[in-house]
This record gives structure tokens, C-alpha cells and sequence, in this order.
């Protein structure tokens, strides 16, 4: 059986987790899965469907139905990968700061995150993979080859949230910006279920002060030490 390489990256909302999976996984030639999509599109069909997000065994019964329909894709179009939900591309819908209220309630739900379990490791059953999220790299991999966590500061991670929410026209404010992002934080970091944590064997990466190719520069030279 073809064994194929996994790269992890976590950290908190802002961090540059989703630039720097996806530039990485196009330059290694590996499939871009972002863990965190998966739970924002739960979040959404969940809100679609009136469903409470603080609801566990509601939201349960959502997910496994995601699961078991295969109502969640992901589709490479352009060169961009895109998240279909019931055949309807969510790519935009998923990241407005509702939806990403929603998710980070909706993936603290221990029953719910078993439940997704299986769809993302799927994909690295397939092919080699850089795999985005909160704790690919401690529950989903613990096995991968190679673990980033990335961190920046709280400004820092609000500025790049405000900044990618307003070119994409969403209406907001950078101080409401900064509260949810405190707010998630904590409820990432305090949940029972997978909080958000650095694993013993990941490579932890400031990227504050740094450019986004420089901490690609980083990755790359670090991956092919390892695996390449």
C-alpha cells in the first residue's frame, strides 16, 4: 500500500496558517486540505437549517450527514481550491466573522469533531498532503512526518483578519475584529475537546515580524530535509 507525506500546520486564527499551507502545498506539489473549512461549512449548513451551534447531538446529526452524503467537497478550479456544500460553492460564505463564530463553537463539540474525523484523513489516504487547522499536527496526524505551529500576536493577527475580510467586501471594523479574535482564542485554547495546542514535535514559527516567503523559505528548506 502507498504510504504518502503529511505536513501539519496549526495555530490560532490570523496566523498565516491557510497563506502559507496552501503556497506550500503548491510548491511541493502535495493537496491542500484545510481542516478548519470543514468546520465553517458545518457551521453554515447547521445555521441553513436553523440548528442551534451550541446544540451538541444537533450538530452532531448535521455532521454525519455531511459525512455520510459526501455534501461537503473540495474542488481545485484555477488554481484555487474551492468548498462546495450541497453542490453550492461556500469558498466566501464560510469566512464572514459569523460563520466564524459558528465554527469555533461547532468544533468544540467532542462527538461532532469524531464525526469529521474520517473525512480528513480520507484525503491523506490519497496523496501527499499540507493540512491546515487547530490540531492536525496533536488528533488528526499525530504522525506526521512534519509539524509547523504558528503563532503572531494578537494586533498583528487582527490586522491580517481585517485586511482579508475588508478585500473581500465584508463590513467590518478592526476593533470588533480584535474582540473576536480574543474571544476565539480563548474558547480554542480552554475547550475540552482538542484544544488548541502546539504538539511536542512541531516546529514552532513567530511569523509576526516576518514576510510571508520568508517563513515559506523556512518550510520548504525544513520539508526537504526531512522527507524530500
Amino acid at each position: 500500500m502507498t504510504s504518502y507525506h503529511v505536513v501539519t500546520i496549526d495555530g490560532p486564527a490570523g496566523a498565516g496558517k491557510s497563506t502559507l499551507a496552501c503556497a506550500l502545498a503548491s510548491r511541493l506539489g502535495y493537496v491542500y486540505l484545510d481542516t478548519g473549512a470543514i468546520y465553517r461549512a458545518l457551521a453554515l449548513a447547521c445555521q441553513r437549517a436553523s440548528v442551534p451551534w451550541c446544540s451538541e447531538a444537533q450538530v452532531h446529526q448535521v455532521a454525519i450527514d455531511l459525512v455520510s452524503r459526501n455534501r461537503i467537497r473540495f474542488l481545485k478550479q484555477q488554481g484555487d481550491q474551492r468548498l462546495y456544500l450541497d453542490d453550492e460553492d461556500v469558498s466566501d460564505a464560510i469566512r464572514t466573522p459569523e460563520v466564524s463564530s459558528g465554527a469555533s463553537t461547532v468544533s468544540a463539540h467532542p462527538d461532532v469533531r469524531t464525526a469529521l474525523l474520517s473525512l480528513q484523513r480520507e484525503v491523506a489516504n490519497q496523496s501527499n498532503v499540507v493540512v491546515e487547522g487547530r490540531d492536525t499536527g496533536t488528533v488528526v496526524f499525530p504522525k506526521a512526518e512534519v509539524k509547523f505551529f504558528l503563532t503572531a500576536s494578537l494586533e498583528q493577527r487582527a490586522k491580517r483578519r481585517f485586511e482579508e475580510l475588508t478585500a473581500k467586501g465584508v463590513v467590518v471594523n478592526y476593533d470588533d475584529t480584535l474582540i473576536a479574535m480574543r474571544e476565539r482564542d480563548e474558547r480554542d485554547e480552554k475547550r475540552a475537546a482538542a484544544p488548541l495546542r502546539r504538539a511536542d514535535d512541531a516546529i514552532e514559527l513567530d511569523t509576526t515580524p516576518m514576510t510571508i516567503e520568508q517563513v515559506l523559505g523556512f518550510m520548504i528548506e525544513h520539508v526537504r530535509k526531512r522527507i524530500l
